[in-house]
Order: C-alpha cells, then structure tokens, then sequence
C-alpha cells in the first residue's frame, strides 16, 4: 500500500518540476471555439511577422501558442491582436511544460499564487458617461410616466447637458403645473423653469456622486462574482481611484476565458414589440417616438418601444440546455422583484409579442481625448416569442445561435449584469510581487531547515533517524502530490511556511516514538517489544498533537482570507500526511528492517 500511495503521489508531483512556458491563447469571441482554420490563420500571422514559437496547437476548441521567452510572447499577442480583430479573444498565459504522458493521467502543476508564480493582471475602468447616461434616460422616462398619470400635456422631451432634460409644453399653465406636481415626487432632481414654456430637470450633485459610488461598487461585486464562475483561488478584486478597479488572477490556466468574462457587458432588455408600424416604415426608421428599430440577427428590423419592462439586473441564476428540438436555450431564474414586474405585465399583454434584446459594449476601435478606448453599445434582438400566458420567476430565452454562446450567455447573467460597462485598460502578466530574491531567500531557508531537522534525527537517532528523514522525504512528496491534485488550490509563501510547520510536526512525532522505544529498552524490554512497545504507547500522544493543531488550521481556514487560507491548507494536508507517514510509514520500514529477526541492539 505504501509504494502504491508513494508512487501515485510522486506521479503527480511530477509535473512542478517541468515549470512553465510564456503563451499566448486564442478563442472564439462569445464562447464560440476556434477551428483548425483559425489555427492555420495563427500560424501564417506568426510565420509572417518571423516570430518562432515551440509550439502552436488546438486543444478543446482553444489554441495555445508556446514561445521561449516573454518577449516574444508579448510581440505575437500584438501581432495576432491585430490580425485577428474582435472577433477573437487573445490574452496572454504561462502554459505549463507538463509532457504529454503525464497529462494523459490527469497531473497537473500546482497554481502558484502572485507571490510565488505571477499571474494575470488587469485594470479596469468604469464607463461613467454610459452609467449616468442610463440614468438620464431613466429619468426621461419616469417623468414622462408621471405626466401621463396626471394628465398633463407635454410637447417634446429631449436630453439636456450635464445629464439633465428639457420638457416642452402647450403653455405656460402646464409647465407651472408639471413644476409642482414634479418636484416634491423627484428630490433627487433639480426642476426649474427655463425659456417659454419649457422645465429643465437636473440630477443634484449627491444624486450623481451616488451613482458613480453605486456604479464603482456594484461592478466590484459582480466581478467577484464572475472571478468565482472561473474557479479562480485566492482572487484579488478592488478599487483603485474614483472609477478604475485592479483584478488579480493567480495560477489562472484560462486567461482567454478570464479575459471576456471579466470585460464582457452584456445583458438582456425585455421589451414589447410595437406591431402597429408596417415593415416598410421600420425598414426607413419611420417610427414613433416611443419606439424605435433594432434588428434581428439576419438583418430583418424589429419595431421595438424603447421602455424596457425588465432588465439582467433581476436575474439570480441562467442555465443553459436543450429544447424539445434540440436547439441551445437558456432558462432565467428572476428574483421577486423582478418576477413581479414580469408576472404583473405578462398577464396585461397576453397574445402580444415581446423582444429579448441583447446589448454588449465593445471597443469601437477609437479613442477620446484622454487615450482611453470609446466603446460602442451594440445591440441585437436575439428572439421574438408571443406571450403565451402568465409568466412567473422562471421561463427560457431561445433563437440563441449555438451551445458555446448559451453557455457564455447563461454564465454572464449568473455573475450578473454589469451596472456600466468597463473596459479592460491593462492587461499584463505579472511576476511574483515580493520578488525573486525574497521568493529565492524565502525556500533558501525552507531548505536549511529541512536539512537541519534531517540532520539532528540521523546525529541523535542514528538509523532510525534515516528512516524518520525517509518519512520526512515522503512527506513533502504526499503534500505536493495532494496540493496537485485539488483544484482551485493555491500554494503562497504563506503555504510553504504550512509546509515547513507540518514537516517540523512529523519530525515530532518520530521523536515521540524513538525517546519511547529508548525508554522501553531502558526499561529491559527485548528489541521487538521495545519497538511495539514504542509505537503503541507514542500514538495517543501524536494524535493528540496532530488533532489539536487541525483543529485551529480549520478555524484558520474558515475564518480566514486570502493567504491565511493558504496557509491553513497546506497545514491540513500536511497534518493527514504527517501521520501517515511517521506512524504507517516508519513502522512498515521498521518491520522491514527489523521484523521477524533475532535482534540484540538497536541504531538509535
């Protein structure tokens, strides 16, 4: 059993000793995969900028070109950013160097976390103009609900500067009465007459601050959430400045992935479809004012009426599946709210058609004063179904073109829907942020302690010593094996100081044993008996020793974050490891050594 467990642990260990290559991963925009055309496009892009690469494959619908050194890496992402265009997602990643043999097994490298390894980097910033802007036309259309509930009559109502909007009357007398009956609904909004027969409305500047917190804030929580859909360990995500947040992914394997889920904006607006203009007026933009023209995915035009019933803000939970006629869809769980709101108006427009609409954000390719990149909402009518009955917290969205996209979609709602959108302004691959001479210094003095406490058992325990630092070596393997072999573990420097603790605790437990099998034999006992002897009587002690210690390694890691949790990971492991091995493992070798045998002295 020994050398099966030691020669599984040592398989999977394996692979930390192969490290790394810079790469580069290319995939389909969406969630879309890339083909073996795409592949031979990367290769042709590459060979014509004369960039060598050591490897350029297709795996699993992703292709990931290896190259020997960061800087090359960094001129092929430039290159095929800009051949392959947006349709495309190109982001940079270290590739582990595992041989195929050891892949075909399942052995995997430890994720090393920023600390020890690096990982990807990215920079975020909040689009508040398209943040306030949403505002506003909330605003427009929540004052241009009220005065259709009190009747007042109004002209024309169109944006103002600095976010506001401007309402035109018939009169005077309307405006004065629109004032009045306006003001006291809408604190948050500054209104006041301006010009003949015309109100002004303006947010205060709390209102607005508000909204910029609120934006900032809300997009902090759904990033976390979209880093948790990843599976990514010991994530960081925070604000840097009024509007920018800094995400951190240590040993993260997929950065294409990370990359668009991370800065993808898209989410869905639920309207009604305005079935009383005819195709021909729609085709021209001949449309009411309260409605307006999007289009299908095959170019037809859909009158659509600009108030949005119910946005991605209320979706808790989208999976994505098959139909009766196995075709991808997505099914949406709302939250009470937004159940209400769907139930509530669903039930009012029975038999009328309504519009799921899907908009995106994307980098338009220009660039505003600042340097900063102009993103472009862009928006499709992604399926037009009739209502059919009441509908509740639960109905399906089909018309979606393929499985991969479903997948996405569904993903991205789960994480929720972004209060504005952001753009991914840095992207980089960052080495470890405490540098390698403190990483260097850091296993430097891992290592002399080891061989300090190898040294001090073979001094004090002569070949029981041997055996116990046999244990020890052991040991580290088991741990690095396990820490392989779990995913989403990552191992911090935090992690190795659990390491060097564990390993110093089965030094313990072997010094537990041997003072007992010498005191056994002080005590006249023969050989064998001292060693059963010493066994039996240390193991009460060791358990009790190992079970106080995980103990408070559990609470560490459930009260913990970050690199406390690390830590007490590594402990745990090595506290399950520790004992298997200074109790099953040095006894099975004691008895290999010992058993059975006529023995008047003992190394120890």
């Amino acid at each position: 059993m020994l050398v099966v467990v030691l020669i599984v642990a040592l398989v999977y260990a394996l692979p930390n000793l192969y490290g790394e290559d810079p790469a580069v991963q290319v995939t389909g925009a969406r969630g879309a995969a890339a083909s073996e055309q795409t592949l031979d496009q990367v290769r042709s892009i590459l060979n014509q900028d004369n960039i060598p690469a050591k490897s350029v494959a297709l795996e699993s619908g992703t292709i990931m070109a290896r190259f020997a050194s960061n800087d090359v890496q960094l001129k092929a992402r430039d290159a095929l950013m800009n051949a392959l265009g947006d349709k495309y997602v190109v982001a940079l990643n270290l590739a582990p160097a595992t041989p195929v043999w050891l892949k075909l097994l399942g052995a995997d490298p430890m994720k090393l976390g920023l600390d020890l390894r690096g990982g990807v980097h990215f920079l975020m910033e909040v689009d508040m103009d398209t943040a306030l802007s949403k505002l506003q036309e909330q605003n427009i259309e929540g004052l241009r609900s009220d005065l259709r509930a009190k009747n007042i009559p109004y002209t024309l109502v169109s944006k103002a500067p600095n976010y506001g909007l401007q309402i035109q009357f018939p009169n005077s007398a309307d405006r004065d009465a629109a004032i009045s009956y306006l003001s006291p609904r809408h604190r948050d909004l500054v209104i006041s007459s301006s010009g003949k027969n015309m109100l002004t409305a303006v947010m205060t500047d709390q209102r607005v601050s508000e909204a910029k917190e609120y934006a900032v804030q809300q997009n902090i929580n759904i990033l976390r959430n979209r880093v948790n859909q990843l599976g990514v360990a010991e994530p960081l995500v925070q604000r840097q400045g009024s509007d920018r947040i800094v995400v951190e992914l240590p040993g993260i394997q997929d950065t294409a992935q990370a990359k668009e889920v991370l800065g993808a904006t898209a989410t869905l607006e639920f309207r009604l479809v305005n079935t009383s203009v005819d195709a021909a007026a729609a085709a021209k933009g001949r449309v009411p004012g309260d409605s307006e023209v999007k289009y299908m995915r095959d170019g037809q035009p859909v009158v659509l009426y600009k108030r949005v019933i119910l946005t991605g803000d209320h979706i808790t939970d989208s999976t994505s599946s098959m139909d009766e006629y196995n075709q991808p869809q997505v099914n949406i769980s709302l939250d009470s709210t937004g159940g209400n709101i769907m139930s509530n108006f669903t039930k009012d427009h029975i038999g009328q058609p309504m519009a799921t609409l899907f908009v995106e954000y994307k980098n338009s390719g220009k660039k505003d004063a600042k340097g900063r990149p102009i993103l472009e909402k862009q928006e499709q009518v992604i399926n037009v179904a009739n209502i059919q009955s009441r509908l509740g917290n639960s109905f399906r969205i089909t018309g979606i073109s393929n499985p991969n996209e479903a997948r996405q979609l569904s993903l991205l709602l789960r994480a929720g829907a972004l209060i504005a959108p952001i753009q991914i302004v840095e992207e980089r691959t960052i080495g470890p942020t405490m540098g390698q001479q403190n990483i260097k210094q850091g296993l430097d003095a891992c290592l002399w302690g080891l061989l300090a406490s190898i040294l001090f058992m073979v001094v004090f325990y002569k070949k029981f010593g041997l055996i116990a630092t046999s244990a020890l070596l052991a040991n580290l393997v088991l741990i690095v094996g396990i820490m392989s072999l779990i995913p989403g573990a990552t191992l911090t420097m935090p992690g190795i100081a659990g390491i060097v603790l564990t390993l110093a605790v089965a030094v313990d437990a072997n010094v537990l044993i041997n003072e007992r099998i010498k005191e056994e034999l002080r005590n006249g006992r023969s050989v064998q008996q001292a060693i059963n002897e010493g066994y039996k009587g240390a193991f009460s002690s060791i358990v009790d020793a190992n079970v106080t210690t995980l103990i408070k390694v559990i609470i560490l890691y459930a009260v913990g974050t970050g690199s406390i949790k690390g830590f007490a990971i590594t402990t745990g492991i090595g506290i399950a490891t520790s004992m298997f091995t200074a109790i099953l493992g040095t006894r099975a070798i004691v008895n290999l050594v010992y058993g059975g045998k006529r023995i008047s002295k003992l190394s120890i």
